[in-house]
């Protein structure tokens, strides 16, 4: 039983989640490729603990997350592998072009995570939907 407390938790993440989507896609209309996978990485990320918050799980550290996340809902079968795909992409294409001198990302990528985010923040809200109707 998910609680009022935990509810909300998942409110703010979602919409933490949906905030950082609207950013990426303004970014990448601006030309802004580097900030905009920004934004999209943080989206996918963002969604992940409220998923995670659903099973009284917490943890801020990214590496932990997404771990979890695969054990929980990917290897389970619970999220499609290409979702643990998009947002292990998401991760190193974002470490990439925020830390890595002269790394140039492409409007390509750019345009392909924010795609690729879309979908995950969405199959998100859409398991949290059917986890808090059971």
């Amino acid at each position: 039983m998910i609680t009022d407390n935990v509810r909300a938790l998942i409110s703010y993440r979602l919409d933490q989640a949906d905030e950082s989507l609207v950013a990426g896609r303004v970014l990448l209309e601006q030309g802004l490729f580097r900030a905009s996978v920004n934004r999209s990485y943080y989206a996918m990320f963002y969604s992940v603990p409220a998923l995670l918050s659903a099973r009284k799980e917490e943890t801020s550290k990214h590496g932990r997350a997404i771990a979890l996340f695969d054990r929980q809902f990917v290897k389970t079968g619970a999220v499609a592998k290409e979702f643990s795909r998009w947002l292990h992409e998401a991760f190193d294409l974002r470490q990439r072009s925020d830390y890595s001198p002269q790394f140039q990302t492409t409007e390509e990528d750019a345009e392909q995570i924010l795609s690729h985010a879309v979908s995950f923040v969405n199959e998100i809200k859409s398991k949290l939907a059917a986890m808090s109707s059971s």
